[in-house]
C-alpha cells in the first residue's frame, strides 16, 4: 500500500475513533441546561463568551493541578506540596466533578477521570474501602487513614455524573461505585440522631465532635441526587435537618448578614457557632475559609430544584453582601464576623470568597448588576496568583455561573 493509502486509512481510523468517543458522551460541554424559573446568569456578555471563559480557565487549571503518579494509571489534584501534602480528598472531589462536566471539550476527560478515580480507590479510609483517606504526603503515602466528609460527598456525586456522562459498561461501573460510596457516607459520615453531617468517619458516637459539623458540608443538591440514586429516604431527613439548622443559625446568630460559621456545635442541644480553635484556628466560629463555600452549596440547590429554603438562605446573604460592599466587588473581604463585619487584616482578594457570592446572586433577578460585576471581577484574576483551593472553587463556580452545571 502506498503512502497515500496509509494516510487515508489513518484518517479514517482517527475519525471512527473520534466518532465512537463522541457517541459515548451524553452531555458534552457546553450544555446550557435550564435552571429553575426566575434564576439568572451574567447577561452583559454572550453565552459563547461565558463558555469560552470556562474553556480557557479549565485548560490552565488542568495543566497546573492534574498530576499523574509515575508508573501508575492514577492522577491526583495537586495540593502544591503545602504542609507536606500531595493531595487532599476535598481537591480530588472538586477535580472529579470538574472533569466530568468538561467532557466533550476535553477529549481526554474520561481517561483523566478514571485515573483520578483509581487514585481515590488506592487511598482508602481505614473504616471503609469506599471512603478516601483525607490526605496524602508528597511521597504518596497517606497522612492518616481517616476521611474528610466533604471530599467523599463530592467524589460520590462525581460518580453519579460520570454514570450519566459515559454509562456504566466500561472498565468502571460508575453507578455501582457511586451507590457503594453513598451507602458508606450514610453509615460512617452522617449522624443518625441529629441527621447532621459528621466531620469525618473518624468521629464516633462517643467522640466530643459527634454533634458538631462543618457548615460547608451541607450540600442539599448532592443529597437529593443521592436520594434519587439510592432511594434511601434518610437523605430527606439530612436535607430537612440541615435547612432547619441553617435557618435557626441565621435567625439567632447572624440576623443582619445571614452568614454561617465555619463550624457549628451543640447540635443535640442548642446549636451555636464553635469557639476559637475548635478545630482549625481562632476564626472557627466566623465566616471563614470553610463557610465561604456555603452560598455556592446552598444556592445550587435552588438553581437545580427550586427549593425555596435555599432561596431564603441565599437571599439574606445577597441583601447583606450587596449592602456592605455598596455593590462594589472591590470592597469584598476574605472573611467576616457573623455580624457582617470584615475580619481584621483580611482586606484582600480571595476567590474562594468571591465566587460563591456570584452563585448565590443567581437566585434572584434583583441581583443582576451585582452578578455581572462578580463575574467580571472573578474572571479577571490570573491562575498563577492563587492556589489550588481558590482556583478550583473559581472554576467550579464559573461552570455554574456560565449556565453549564447539571444534576
Amino acid at each position: 500500500m502506498g503512502a497515500k493509502g496509509i494516510a487515508i486509512l489513518l484518517t479514517l481510523s482517527i475519525c471512527n475513533s473520534s466518532w465512537g468517543n463522541a457517541l459515548q458522551i451524553a452531555k458534552p460541554f457546553p450544555q446550557h441546561p435550564r435552571y429553575f424559573t426566575g434564576t439568572i446568569k451574567p447577561n452583559h456578555i454572550s453565552q459563547l463568551q461565558r463558555d469560552n471563559a470556562v474553556r480557557s480557565f479549565y485548560t490552565q487549571w488542568k495543566t497546573r493541578f492534574v498530576k499523574n503518579v509515575p508508573g501508575k494509571p492514577q492522577s491526583y489534584i495537586w495540593f502544591e506540596g503545602r504542609g507536606g501534602k500531595q493531595c487532599v480528598s476535598e481537591g480530588q472531589g472538586y477535580g472529579m466533578i470538574i472533569t466530568v462536566l468538561m467532557a466533550g471539550y476535553d477529549a481526554a476527560a474520561r481517561s483523566t477521570y478514571d485515573n483520578l478515580f483509581s487514585y481515590t480507590r488506592a487511598h482508602p479510609s481505614r473504616r471503609n474501602k469506599y471512603l478516601m483517606a483525607w490526605a496524602q504526603k508528597t511521597n504518596g503515602t497517606d497522612l492518616d487513614k481517616t476521611s474528610a466528609t466533604d471530599g467523599d460527598m463530592d467524589i460520590a456525586f462525581s460518580l453519579l455524573l460520570a454514570s450519566k456522562q459515559w454509562g456504566d459498561k466500561g472498565t468502571i461501573n460508575y453507578l455501582q461505585e457511586a451507590k457503594a460510596m453513598i451507602s458508606a457516607i450514610m453509615r460512617y459520615e452522617i449522624n443518625p440522631t441529629s441527621w447532621s453531617v459528621l466531620l469525618s468517619d473518624g468521629v464516633e458516637a462517643e467522640s466530643k465532635d459527634y454533634f458538631a459539623m462543618r457548615s460547608s458540608d451541607f450540600m442539599p443538591a448532592h443529597f437529593k441526587a443521592f436520594k434519587q440514586a439510592t432511594h434511601d429516604e434518610r437523605w430527606g431527613k439530612v436535607i430537612d435537618a440541615g435547612y432547619k439548622l441553617f435557618n435557626d443559625m441565621q435567625v439567632n446568630y447572624s440576623p443582619d448578614a445571614g452568614l454561617l460559621p465555619d463550624f457549628i456545635i451543640n447540635l443535640n442541644k442548642k446549636p451555636k457557632p464553635a469557639g476559637p480553635h475548635f478545630l482549625e484556628d481562632k476564626y472557627d466560629g466566623q465566616y471563614n475559609y470553610n463557610a465561604c463555600r456555603v452560598p455556592w452549596r446552598i444556592a445550587t440547590d435552588y438553581l437545580l430544584t427550586g427549593d425555596k429554603r435555599s432561596k431564603n438562605i441565599a437571599g439574606k446573604i445577597n441583601r447583606w453582601i450587596r449592602e456592605t460592599t455598596n455593590n462594589d466587588t472591590y470592597n469584598l473581604s476574605a472573611g467576616y464576623t457573623l455580624a457582617g463585619n470584615d475580619i481584621k487584616g483580611r482586606y484582600f482578594e480571595a476567590l474562594s470568597f468571591v465566587a460563591p457570592f456570584g452563585v448565590a446572586a443567581m437566585v434572584d433577578s434583583k441581583n443582576q448588576v451585582w452578578l455581572n460585576h462578580v463575574w467580571d471581577y472573578l474572571v479577571g484574576f490570573k491562575l498563577k496568583d492563587y492556589d489550588y483551593y481558590d482556583n478550583s472553587i473559581k472554576l467550579l463556580n464559573m461552570i455554574i455561573m456560565s449556565g453549564n452545571y447539571w444534576q
